[in-house]
């Protein structure tokens, strides 16, 4: 029975690391998902390009993969990241990509109409963004 308590003793341990991983990444990669899908939609070439390139690139690999490259390959050109900070920015980047793809397609997603009605009452184009993206 002391051995079952001592093992649920470290899966709590282990959940609480889980969860501060989780809250840590959800705060810092929806802001980043929102710069990465307004960067997509930007009519800067260059920056819609390299954003593209971003989100396919975090999307099309395993994240499995990007954490062994975080972990390993960039203390081989002298980044050295502690255990926690390289899980952490392994995961913001790929769920970042990730929201990156949700915000553009629910942008996307405005019909042309409700734009052109908003600029016909007069509404400036800052405002119709903004309204359009809070609104959903």
């Amino acid at each position: 029975m002391e051995k079952l308590m001592d093992t649920v003793v470290l899966m709590l341990e282990g959940s609480e690391v889980t969860l501060e991983i989780f809250c840590i990444t959800l705060v810092l990669a929806l802001p980043l998902g929102i710069l990465a899908a307004l960067g997509r939609l930007s009519k800067l070439r260059p920056l819609s390009l390299f954003m593209e390139f971003y989100i396919w690139l975090m999307r099309g690999t395993p994240l499995m993969l990007q954490l062994l490259f975080v972990y390993f390959a960039l203390p081989m050109v002298g980044i050295l990241l502690p255990d926690l900070a390289a899980a952490l920015l392994a995961f913001t980047l790929n769920y970042a990509a990730y929201f990156a793809e949700i915000f553009r397609a629910g942008i996307q997603s405005i019909p042309r109409g409700q734009y052109e009605a908003a600029k016909t009452l007069g509404t400036t184009s800052s405002r119709i963004r903004r309204s359009s993206t809070s609104s959903r």
